[in-house]
């Protein structure tokens, strides 16, 4: 009997581990990611709740334990730098924090030999011809695929060519910002700092690498439009909002200029009427992106990638009934993590700021 050939563009955290979950069951996988090589990029990400039976089941839990970032807690300041509250570890790390890049990496590691990935290309077009889709890429030789799945982030290249440019689709919460690293000139030792004015918030940290310290410099905006733009114009943004803030700042909007990790994004959140359309469905921030905002995205996402697979397996790859039912049992899930990505947006006076009244989940 031949194996269903599936497609899963996005070789982060949800594409590799549907990837795992549909090579165990018999499918033939490839994974379409359009950077060069495996991503050792990015922040600390976090797990939540039953996002750990999914590690388990995926057996690299007691290996991703191994790369707690053991944070201790953040600690509130105001304007002069003095401290006035503390925040506890779960609020920023959950209930264990590991960097990105060993998730990333491990996840790549245990289906490497499996599934087979195409790194530097993207999708470039999809045809449903009823039995199957043919999919042409930007550099590859097209080929046809029984289903695709969507794995590929808040701007999702398959959600763009399966849904087409759905209006309302992407929800700002009032939040954009730069994240880069710098000396850690303060000394933190597995300890955050934040500082929340009205409208902006600055948050310092250091994990695992006592030598390099983490800053995000967030502020209010009332759409995502800075995203687009060059690394300049995005500089000049969070220089005008943050200009003439005190404590660590001047210093921070200096370093900000010669980071070699800068990186600028909106808290976003994904709504759509359904997370399939025919072949194709959508798994992770691509369908659902809770914001980061919410500290659920690599919970939803493994949790995500675990329910698709089971269904298309329960269902003998029915996937008109394996899609239904596997929005039916996630949506309220995700409804609940896209309530809280936007109260935490709310508590730094942004999301109050982008929007009037709250919105309907």
């Amino acid at each position: 009997m031949t194996k269903p050939k599936v497609l899963i563009s996005g070789a982060s955290v949800a594409g590799p581990a549907l990837a795992y979950f549909l090579h165990r069951s018999g499918y033939d996988v490839t994974v379409v990611e359009r950077a060069p090589l495996v991503r050792d990029s990015g922040y600390a990400v976090d797990f939540r709740g039953a996002a750990f039976e999914v590690l388990a089941e995926m057996a690299i839990l007691d290996e991703i334990r191994g790369h707690d970032t053991k944070m201790r807690g953040t600690t509130l300041v105001d304007d002069s730098g003095t401290e006035i509250g503390q925040l506890p570890t779960e609020s920023f790390a959950g209930e264990l924090e590991v960097p990105k890049s060993a998730l990333t990496r491990i996840l790549h590691e245990i289906t490497a030999d499996d599934v087979e990935y195409i790194f530097g290309d993207s999708i470039t077009a999809l045809a449903p011809t009823g039995s199957d889709i043919a999919v042409e890429f930007e550099r590859g030789a097209a080929g046809k695929f029984d289903l695709v799945f969507g794995a590929d982030g808040v701007h999702s290249n398959v959600r763009r060519l399966a849904f087409g440019p759905a209006v309302g689709e992407l929800r700002h919460l009032g939040m954009s910002g730069t994240g880069f690293t710098t000396a850690n000139y303060l000394g933190l030792d597995r300890q955050g700092l934040l500082q929340s004015g009205q409208g902006t918030a600055v948050y310092l940290f250091s994990t695992q690498d006592s030598d390099r310290l983490t800053v995000s410099l967030s502020f209010a905006t009332v759409s995502p439009e800075w995203d687009r733009c060059s690394r300049a114009e995005q500089e000049q943004a969070v220089r005008t909002a943050f200009a003439g803030q005190g404590w660590e700042v001047p210093r921070l909007l200096d370093a900000m200029a010669d980071a070699e990790d800068f990186y600028f994004g909106s808290s976003c959140q994904v709504h759509l009427d359904a997370w399939s359309r025919g072949r194709v469905a959508l798994v992770g921030d691509a369908g659902y992106c809770a914001a980061p905002t919410s500290g659920m995205g690599t919970s939803q996402a493994l949790i995500g990638a675990r329910t698709l697979a089971h269904h298309l397996v329960e269902t003998t790859g029915d996937h008109e009934y394996a899609f239904t039912a596997y929005e039916t049992e996630l949506r309220p899930y995700v409804t609940d993590n896209q309530m809280k990505g936007y109260r935490a947006a709310a508590t730094f006076g942004a999301a109050a700021q982008a929007a009037s009244t709250q919105p309907d989940y």
